[in-house]
């Protein structure tokens, strides 16, 4: 069988959109639709569009982790051939997600804390993260075996936007987290190059936030629909100090029977999933999920760890319970703070929130948490990958049935 091949790699969410219109057009054109790529995202809603509402606190503008001011989202989506597997040559639906916490973070860092709920999973660089309190490079996200590659890709976009890295200055532990997509993609073949990561970094920006079917997200399976990139905010009250709280995640988790959406058990109400994505193969990971929280309410490693942790109940709400073979990795970071690269003076002041007003932000982080899972839910598109398996895209109608029966 020959491969219909469709490929798409896009920098930002304009541009996915611009190639997968062009790419159809051409395919209709020579009378041949291939299935290789997402279905068309128009149809998809995210959660607050379908008129469901999570939490007591209101979003902030985009209802996204770009509502901080300052941080950036970019995405490399990787989307060709079709058919049985061939190792190494595709078929390909994957790629990298890029969360960046400010401009020129290596020189003006931020602080960071981190949390493993269950971690059978990888998120590079954590070690350091703890033991320095600050984050001082672009997050990237992508799949299990990418790692090295993307890795490399940060060094080499760090290395040249700071050239004394290694020689007069220190060197650097990128922080990589992985998701497995060997459902759909030929994760065997490390598809995603030190170009692609490059990339995304440099189209990375504020504003609206692609999600679904895109970057890390391309090939992500989450409680037996497709899942992927979702991401949602929370703006506290002037009286609460006026933060804004500000989730990513790639949702990769979960079984069907487990969904549950604002309360209703979804998943169990739901028709049953297709055997390939509810039964696991031997040695296959049960799914894993990556959050990763900004906000600019000026907390320390210590406060940011706390926030990471409660990250895990707004997973929680959504059904999950962590199993065995997950890995679910929450990273928190604070832009309201500078931590300079090499003071000169040997003290330095921070603003710092007393413990005692943390709750608003605490009820917040779950909030968006649980909203940006649910997101990726309803704005990922259906996918068919390797060996013709199909994932579908939860139906949106179908869900708001289940939603309005059960009120």
């Amino acid at each position: 069988m020959k491969y219909k091949s469709l490929l798409v790699r896009s920098v930002g969410g304009e541009r996915l959109t611009q190639l997968l219109r062009l790419s159809c057009i051409a395919i209709l054109i020579s009378g041949c639709l291939s299935t290789a790529a997402a279905e068309s995202d128009q149809s998809r809603h995210r959660l607050r569009d379908l008129g469901i509402g999570v939490g007591s606190y209101q979003p902030g503008p985009l209802n996204a982790i770009t509502d901080v001011a300052g941080v950036k989202v970019g995405h490399t989506t990787l989307i060709q051939g079709e058919g049985p597997l061939k190792p190494g040559q595709g078929p390909i639906r994957t790629g990298v997600t890029v969360v960046i916490p400010r401009d020129d973070v290596w020189h003006k860092k931020v602080a960071a804390g981190s949390f493993v709920l269950n971690g059978t999973g990888e998120m590079t660089g954590l070690s350091w993260v703890a033991e320095s309190g600050f984050l001082e490079y672009p997050i990237a996200l992508t799949n299990t075996l990418n790692i090295p590659r993307v890795a490399n890709g940060v060094m080499s976009w760090m290395i040249k936007q700071y050239p004394a890295i290694g020689i007069e200055d220190d060197t650097l532990t990128p922080v990589v987290a992985e998701c497995d997509d060997g459902r759909l993609n030929d994760i065997q073949g490390r598809h995603v190059s030190e170009q692609d990561v490059m990339a995304a970094i440099d189209s990375a920006s504020g504003g609206p936030v692609k999600e679904g079917t895109v970057g890390a997200g391309t090939g992500m399976v989450s409680y037996g629909f497709k899942g992927g990139i979702g991401t949602s905010s929370r703006r506290l009250s002037e009286k609460e100090g006026g933060y804004t709280i500000g989730v990513l995640v790639n949702a990769n988790h979960g079984r069907r029977p487990e969904l549950v959406i604002v309360g209703v058990p979804v998943g169990k109400l739901y028709e049953p999933p297709p055997q390939m994505s509810n039964v696991l193969s031997p040695g296959q990971s049960e799914g894993s999920i990556i959050v990763i929280i900004a906000t600019d309410a000026p907390l320390d490693s210590r406060q940011l760890t706390r926030l990471a942790k409660r990250a895990a109940l707004g997973l929680a709400r959504t059904g999950s319970t962590a199993r065995h073979s997950s890995g679910d990795f929450m990273l928190a970071f604070s832009t309201a703070n500078v931590i300079s690269h090499y003071p000169k003076e040997s003290t330095y002041q921070l603003t710092h929130l007393a413990d005692t007003h943390l709750n608003p932000l605490i009820s917040a982080t779950v909030e968006a948490t649980e909203e940006a899972i649910l997101n990726a839910l309803t704005m990922a598109t259906t996918v068919t990958g390797r060996d013709g398996h199909r994932i579908e895209a939860i139906d949106l109608g179908r869900l708001q049935t289940l939603l309005s029966g059960s009120r």
